[in-house]
Order: C-alpha cells, then structure tokens, then sequence
C-alpha cells in the first residue's frame, strides 16, 4: 500500500512541469528571427515550463496579429504608427531587442570584387532608373571594376516587411525621388521588380537569378553566403555592414524617446552603417493574463542582460546601455 502510494505521488510530481507548462505565441519579423529562434530556445533550457513560440511571417503580419488580439507579443523593425497605435484597444510597448543591418546583395557573374553602392545608385536601381550593371554610376563608385552589359532584376519584399520599412526609411532620407513616389512603409507600391516572401524568400530570389540585387538582413546574407556591397553614408565614407558599423549608427540617438519608436538609417558618423536599425518586440500592457504577463516580464528582463550577451554569434548588435537601462523601466510595465 505505500509503495503504491509512493509510485502515486512521483507519478503526480513528474506530471506537474506538463500541468503547469504555460505557451507564449508571437509573430512577426523576420529580420530578427535567427536571434529570436535562439533567445526562445535557450530560455525554455532554464524554464521548461515556458515554451515561446514564434512565426516568422514578416513585421506587417505581426503587426496585424497584436492588433487583434490573436497573439500575446508581435515583432516589427518598423515602429508601429500613430494610427496603429490609436487602432489598438490596449496600450502596446515598444521594446527594442537588438540591432542589425540591412545590405545590398547581389549576384553579378564575372564581378568578384566588392561592389560600392552610392545612395544615388541604390534609389536609381530600385526606382528603375538604372537598368544595367555596366549603368556609369558604378564605373564612378568602383574604379578598376568591369561590370557585364547585364540587366538589372530588382528584388524586393512581398509582404508587409520592417526589412522593407528599414530600407524605404533610408531611400526616403537620401532621395528625394523616392521620398516624393514612393515614400516609407512596410509595405510599398515597388516601381520595378520580383517579389520574395520574407528574408528568406528574398535571399533564395538573389542566389537563383543573374544579374539580381535585393535587400536582406545581413544574417540572412552570411547564412547563405551571399555577396553583399558596403554603402556610402553620410560622412561620405563606404561602410560594410558589421557590428561596429550598426553600433556606431545607434551611437547616433542622443536622447531616445520615451516609447522607442526611433530611426537610425543614414546617421552621422564617419563608421557608421547607413542602413541599420532596432528590431522591436509589441507588447499589449497589461496582459489579459498575469501570469502569462510576469512570464513575458520575466523573459524580456533576462533577453535585456543575459540575452544581449548571446547577438554577436549571430551578427546582430546588442543595446546600448543606455537604452537596455531605459528598457529595463520600461518592462515594469509588463505585468
């Protein structure tokens, strides 16, 4: 009889981790998914009751989905506006989670060199204007360069992107062609173009098709070994995308807003990466559960310190202190 009721109770406490496991489900961006995968992963390794899933289906998905209430956190790397915000029934925090770039990438045969975008030569390509690699707003940028008589096929998102808000941002600050006919958005009406469904989709286009160039989160370029060209920024200077060059643009915010909602493409800076930016996690406050709010509490407190240790490995820059401090505040209001 009490063996029976020994076998009772380590039955009952071996069922307890499955009875209490609480499901967290978000959406959005993919820019930040590779750093997202491994910061959900490792922190069910410390609480097994807490699984974090997440759908990689683009910042205007995520977007959506928050606003309906379906999912307990979006993900955008454009901030959310005015209007969405008004939309919303609940209050929705920004939380800056990371920091990345987004490059060029190409696939130009014969070209082995790396390849020097100027801003003009970036809205020229997109806005349709320059339609040949051997375009002479190339020869300037890279002396010494042949480029093939080969056209351009231009690359772009599909789907409600922040990668494409990151990108349009920028254009709109270095053109005034493009800020005036196409302007900034998740999503755009493209003046020429393909169009491939997240960075991935984007990434596969411009490894299968000759003579192609698209904008990619630059994880999504090493992964798949993409080339990818530096740009020229505001200094004047040509900068490869790297950490340094995306810290170095977030350098650039002297005082961040309250709500987060901040742009960094085309700062000063002499090293700076001109196409950088925060990615955000959209958190209705306060949640409709609290205890599934003090998880979320709980997980965005450890991505703010031990997570921020983990971005390097896979190509994305931590918080400044300054702002992962500001951040820590603002997830008192969680829960």
């Amino acid at each position: 009889m009490i063996r029976r009721l020994v076998l009772l109770v380590a039955g009952l406490a071996l069922s307890l981790p499955i009875l209490a496991q609480t499901t967290l489900n978000g959406a959005g961006a993919t820019f930040p998914y590779p750093m997202y995968s491994k910061w959900f992963n490792e922190y069910n390794k410390l609480h097994s009751d807490v699984q974090i899933n997440y759908q990689s289906i683009g910042s205007g998905g995520g977007i959506r989905q928050v606003l309906n209430g379906t999912v307990d956190f979006g993900a955008s790397d454009g901030p959310m506006t005015d209007d969405q915000l008004k939309e919303s029934k609940v209050k929705i925090l920004h939380i800056p989670t990371v920091l990345g770039a987004v490059v060029p990438a190409y696939n130009v045969p014969g070209v082995s060199a790396e390849i020097k975008f100027t801003p003009e030569a970036l809205a020229g390509i997109f806005l349709g204007k320059i339609q040949n690699w051997n375009d002479p707003e190339f020869a300037k940028a890279n002396p010494g360069v042949k480029f093939p008589n080969q056209s351009i096929i231009v690359v772009h998102r599909s789907d409600g992107s922040g990668t494409t808000y990151i990108w349009t941002d920028y254009l709109s600050k270095v053109s005034k062609d493009w800020e005036s006919t196409v302007g900034k958005n998740t999503s755009v009406k493209w003046p020429v173009g393909l169009g491939g469904k997240g960075n991935e989709g984007v990434a596969g286009q411009i490894r299968q098709l000759e003579g192609s160039i698209g904008y990619i989160e630059l994880i999504y370029a090493l992964q798949n070994k993409i080339s990818y060209g530096s740009v020229k920024n505001a200094s004047g200077n040509f900068v490869k995308a790297s950490l340094d060059g995306v810290t170095d643009a977030a350098a650039s915010v002297k005082n961040m807003p309250a709500d987060f909602r901040v742009s960094i493409t085309n700062p000063p800076g002499k090293e700076a990466y001109p196409i950088s930016s925060f990615t955000w996690l959209l958190i209705p406050v306060p949640a409709k559960d609290p205890k599934r709010g003090k998880i979320m509490a709980d997980f965005l407190s450890w991505m703010v310190t031990d997570g921020q240790k983990m971005t390097s490995s896979l190509s994305y820059a931590p918080l400044p202190s300054n702002v992962a401090a500001k951040v820590k505040d603002a997830i008192k209001q969680v829960h």
